[in-house]
């Protein structure tokens, strides 16, 4: 394998862990990720003449802990951070038989979502700086999943990083008193990693299963650490559902399955038992159920449908009308037009997905739908037109040739 497609690879899987542990170190996610950006670039100028590491992720880890420490000891305002940490270790190794107070979870990942999280930050802000540091995306793709300009998420970036810098936000899980006010915005950032990895924005792959369940972890995490939060469980049943189905997401060449094309004997069962789990938590809550809750309620039907006959589409069509009420985006009735499609008939479906073109108009989903739509209606030439539309606006390559290849039917 060429070696800098490897650093690219290995850079996607680990940077988040590398950037939380320099955050640690050096208490600044703009340093943190100045210094795993020197790390990589390390590795880009090494491993083609030296050869891969045997360790790759932990040779990059190292590299930056190294860079780090270096810096530290460099920089007069950074010493401190040095000696601070030397404490923090020596009095840990003290009180060993100590009960660990419960905001210590040990999870430098988790930590530094919740700094990422920080009140102090919008929440478009907040999302951007941590699918930039933990879901490994660019500032382009950042981009293109919020349909909004790339300066615009560059400069929410950039302002992140000073803003953080700037209040010394203190590497830590907040306790339980503070942690409300982030709770929201950390679910959907941990969602929007799991996306990132069940279904790439861009690239040559079609899934990044271990960043997805990355996102898992931490929200299983999160839910020993909000055990009476229903959404942070209705959030880890929802992706452990989706989850479920990633052996069957693909096909022989790497191409995307639909869902209803898709082999269920090859669905994990013991994710979608947790999932099960997770939502039944959930709902024991007297709480009117939530957008994560809903979410997870689709995704159990779904499940439980041995059959893609067997699915009980008027029941996800009566879910999706509640959580469009909760979450009226564009995206959220373009899912609940293809579930009332399913339910009564594509017309149904078309009629509310015609009334969302000036919102989605550069969203690749809404011309794929539109076709899908188009085609059980009979009108295949408009059908092929959709498709095509559809895979010029698509930035994955793997999905851009499954709407080529309807196009051309």
């Amino acid at each position: 394998m060429d070696p800098r497609a490897t650093v690219a690879a290995v850079w996607k899987d680990e940077s988040a862990r590398i950037v939380a542990a320099l955050t640690r170190l050096v208490r600044d996610v703009g340093l943190a990720e100045d210094l795993a950006q020197d790390a990589l670039l390390a590795a880009l100028e090494e491993w083609p003449g030296k050869g891969v590491p045997a360790n790759p992720g932990g040779w990059l880890m190292l590299t930056a802990k190294h860079r780090a420490i270096d810096r530290l000891r460099r920089d007069d305002r950074l010493r401190a951070n040095l000696a601070e940490l030397g404490r923090a270790a020596e009095q840990q190794q003290h009180h060993v038989d100590d009960i660990p107070d419960e905001t210590d979870i040990g999870d430098d990942v988790l930590r530094l979502i919740f700094i990422a999280c920080h009140p102090a930050l919008s929440r478009e802000a907040s999302v951007a700086l941590t699918l930039r540091m933990i879901g490994g995306l660019t500032t382009a793709e950042i981009a293109r999943a919020f349909l909004v300009p790339e300066p615009t998420i560059g400069q929410r970036i950039s302002r992140a990083k000073r803003t953080l810098g700037d209040r010394k936000i203190p590497f830590e899980v907040p306790p339980p008193e503070e942690r409300t006010a982030r709770l929201a915005a950390v679910l959907e950032t941990i969602y929007l990693i799991f996306n990132e990895g069940y279904a790439a924005t861009a690239g040559d792959d079609w899934m990044r299963p271990a960043l997805a369940m990355e996102a898992v972890r931490l929200g299983r995490m999160l839910a020993g650490l909000a055990p009476d939060e229903p959404e942070v469980h209705g959030l880890v049943a929802l992706m452990e559902l989706h989850a479920s189905r990633m052996a069957a997401r693909l096909g022989p060449g790497g191409e995307p399955v639909p869902l209803l094309e898709q082999d269920r004997d090859r669905w994990d069962r013991e994710l979608i038992r947790s999932g099960f789990a997770a939502l039944l938590n959930a709902q024991r809550s007297t709480e009117a159920p939530g957008p994560y809750v809903l979410q997870a309620a689709i995704a159990a039907t779904h499940a439980r449908a041995g059959d893609p006959d067997d699915t009980d589409w008027v029941q996800i069509a009566g879910l999706y009308e509640l959580l469009v009420r909760q979450t009226p985006t564009p995206v959220v009735e373009l899912n609940r037009a293809v579930a009332v499609a399913m339910a009564f008939g594509p017309e149904r479906g078309l009629a509310i997905v015609d009334g969302l073109d000036g919102e989605l108009r550069d969203y690749h989903l809404l011309p794929a739908v539109r076709g899908d739509l188009l085609r059980r209606l009979g009108r295949d030439a408009e059908a092929r037109a959709e498709f095509a539309r559809a895979a010029t606006l698509a930035r994955n390559a793997k999905e851009r040739d499954v709407l080529l290849a309807r196009a051309a039917m």
